[in-house]
């Protein structure tokens, strides 16, 4: 994805995936059992409903934030889209000079 980097500001079990220097997921590279990812409010609620392996996510505002677990029971394909859909709805709130740096990449 366009513009994206990844880093490991919260230490070294911590991978977080930034656009333009802001997160949009998050995940532990040795356990590798969920990821984090930045969702619209009625999103995040419609996904906790609807599986059980969607809550919360742990240390993050739980409003904005869900984890999904990466067991197997959601596809992969699911997890690509809320993780693409976490990516758009992060540059949706960039800057004017943010975004258009990112639309020159």
């Amino acid at each position: 994805m366009k513009g994206v980097t990844e880093e490991f500001p919260f230490g070294e079990e911590t991978l977080v995936f930034k656009v333009m220097g802001k997160m949009f997921a998050l995940t532990d590279v040795n356990l590798f059992t969920g990821v984090n990812l930045k969702v619209e409010p009625e999103t995040g609620v419609e996904l906790r409903e609807r599986f059980a392996e969607v809550s919360p996510a742990y240390h993050m505002n739980k409003k904005h934030w869900i984890t999904a677990e990466t067991t197997g029971s959601i596809s992969d394909k699911l997890l690509r889209d809320w993780t693409l859909n976490s990516y758009n709805l992060v540059v949706k709130g960039l800057t004017k000079t943010q975004k258009q740096a990112l639309e020159s990449m």
